[in-house]
């Protein structure tokens, strides 16, 4: 996707997929009331104003060639939990699993599911084919829960080959700039040893997308394309943690139908 403002997500020859940026549609978005949501905030669940948030989701669909209501979305819970996509549904869930052979015969069919974030990982998945995807929440609990494996499951459940999967990385905060408390770092290692980092003023951290990556090769997924991006260290993205009350990126991913 040559847009601007979105990062293309590498997800192989048969599915698409980006990540946004808060500067993505600038030029046609209305300002928010509050100028803490400034840019392109696809949350809803954050004080923004509706409408604002609307007028984003509305330019992100059609920016990527989809209509209203195209995009599934999911009310995150930082959960292990997976969920079908359906449209005008938002389950709680940490991951949306797409099939794009049980949309053909809707009417409408739904073309995409998302993930909305603000330092956690985004992860988006697509099988061989790009008939199945999905769109994944992988915080520091959803990452340790095992929900990077449920949605690989989940999606392998349906026929897609994990060696034939693709998986994206969007952008999230790194282990250089994620500190923890010692206890914390001990107890995310004892179940995820890749995810134990030393931040570069030399205390505790942890690399969520460094464990993710880790997952999804025991998985077996077959090409994984890592973040080149974090969202702490870079204002070009929402980040919690550098600003505290803020809007949401997001990773998208689109079906071959």
């Amino acid at each position: 996707m040559t847009i601007p403002g979105l990062l293309e997500a590498d997800l192989g020859p048969r599915a698409r997929g980006c990540f946004t940026t808060r500067g993505a549609g600038a030029s046609r978005l209305p300002a928010p009331a509050d100028e803490r949501y400034t840019g392109l905030n696809l949350a809803a669940h954050v004080d923004d104003d509706p409408a604002h948030v609307a007028a984003c989701r509305a330019w992100l669909e059609e920016a990527v060639g989809l209509g209203d209501g195209d995009i599934a979305w999911m009310n995150q819970v930082h959960s292990d939990v997976v969920a079908r996509a359906e449209r005008g549904s938002a389950p709680r869930a940490d991951a949306l699993v797409l099939d794009a052979r049980a949309e053909q015969a809707c009417s409408r069919p739904l073309r995409g599911a998302g993930v909305l974030v603000a330092d956690c990982v985004p992860l988006l998945l697509a099988s061989a084919d790009g008939l199945l995807v999905a769109a994944v929440h992988a915080g520091r609990r959803g990452m340790l829960g095992g929900v990077v494996a449920r949605a690989v499951e989940e999606m392998a459940s349906l026929g897609a080959d994990p060696a034939g999967m693709s998986a994206a990385i969007g952008p999230s905060i790194c282990g250089r700039c994620y500190e923890v408390p010692e206890s914390m770092r001990d107890e995310a290692a004892a179940i995820e040893p890749a995810c134990a980092a030393t931040t570069s003023w030399g205390t505790p951290g942890l690399d969520v997308a460094a464990g993710v990556i880790a997952q999804l090769q025991r998985c077996g997924v077959g090409r994984i394309a890592p973040s080149q991006w974090c969202t702490f260290e870079d204002e070009r993205f929402f980040s919690y943690r550098r600003e505290g009350a803020t809007g949401r990126l997001a990773g998208i991913v689109l079906t071959t139908i």
